[in-house]
């Protein structure tokens, strides 16, 4: 029995039927993502908008009283953002480093056996829950700090801070890693051509190649330090003051979320309030969003001239 010729152009246009189905799946998984994004934001804007018809958005972000049972009730989150920030500032102080440096070691210093032992741990590391790092930051980080330090108490923004730093940091090095090993192998063939040695290569050749991923990896990581809860919320100490001192007990918005929303009267004040401060944070996010990607259109540029 003669086997069936299928002709060229119909093979053809079943593969271009599949390519077709490809794309229109992927550009509604795109299209769905920003719907959800959009739907997060208008929900934020219709609980949250209403807190600032009470309080300005002037005197709620720069207010330094949260009294959110009082008569009259008082909203400032001036603590808690200041908090976020010291929080977040002390966790990239410490991952970004070390995330961008143990990137390097294992994407062109480290073993290929080394490499695939190491990594996977790692990574397994971003899989730990937050309520297990914020045990661990309880515990033991609590005390160390407590007693190097001499403090009253080891539960704040510093101890947070390093918990958030270990959290970010195996973000920080998969990205950067995984962009490192994407640059290509000739690259780094033409540097050492030229006499360069490794750390040079590394410093001028594969770092500034990789640039734009190592950045998104610190975002991310970044990202990550902000919108964090369970962690910040035990080990951050909860103190509703202004205080700019690492050393100090904090509480962080997220924290304030987490610690209130239960206690909040659906549709009330303190409720409105504090899906503002979701608001605020949303609005926080996608500044530091939108600061990564200046940077990498300003990196493209550069390499294009």
């Amino acid at each position: 029995m003669a086997a069936k010729i299928v002709p060229v152009n119909s093979i053809k246009h079943a593969w271009r039927l599949r390519e077709k189905g490809i794309e229109l799946f992927i550009m509604a998984n795109g299209v769905l993502a920003v719907l959800v994004l959009i739907g997060i934001f208008i929900l934020l804007l219709k609980e949250g908008l209403p807190a600032f018809l009470y309080t300005s958005p002037w005197d709620f972000l720069s207010g330094e009283k949260w009294y959110p049972v009082s008569d009259p009730p008082t909203f400032g989150i001036l603590p808690f953002l200041t908090a976020t920030m010291v929080v977040t500032a002390v966790a990239t102080i410490f991952a970004v480093p070390v995330g961008v440096a143990c990137a390097i070691f294992l994407a062109d210093i480290a073993p290929e056996r080394l490499r695939e032992t190491v990594k996977p741990l790692i990574e397994l590391l971003a899989g730990v829950p937050s309520v297990v790092m914020g045990v661990i930051g309880l515990i033991v980080l609590s005390t160390i700090v407590q007693q190097f330090f001499n403090l009253s108490t080891g539960l704040c923004a510093l101890t947070a801070g390093i918990m958030l730093a270990l959290m970010s940091v195996p973000i920080v090095v998969s990205i950067s890693e995984d962009a490192l090993t994407a640059v290509p192998k000739e690259y780094r063939e033409a540097s050492y051509a030229l006499g360069a040695t490794k750390w040079q290569t590394i410093r001028h050749v594969c770092v500034p190649a990789a640039l734009s991923g190592i950045t998104a990896a610190i975002m991310l990581g970044i990202g990550r330090a902000i919108g964090e809860t369970m962690t910040v919320l035990m080990v951050a100490g909860g103190a509703i003051a202004l205080n700019l001192s690492p050393l100090e007990p904090m509480r962080p918005m997220t924290a304030t979320i987490a610690a209130e929303i239960n206690n909040a009267v659906r549709g009330g004040l303190q409720y409105q309030a504090l899906f503002a401060i979701g608001l605020v944070l949303f609005i926080l996010t996608f500044f530091v969003n939108l600061a990564a990607d200046q940077v990498l259109e300003r990196q493209k540029r550069k390499f294009q001239t």
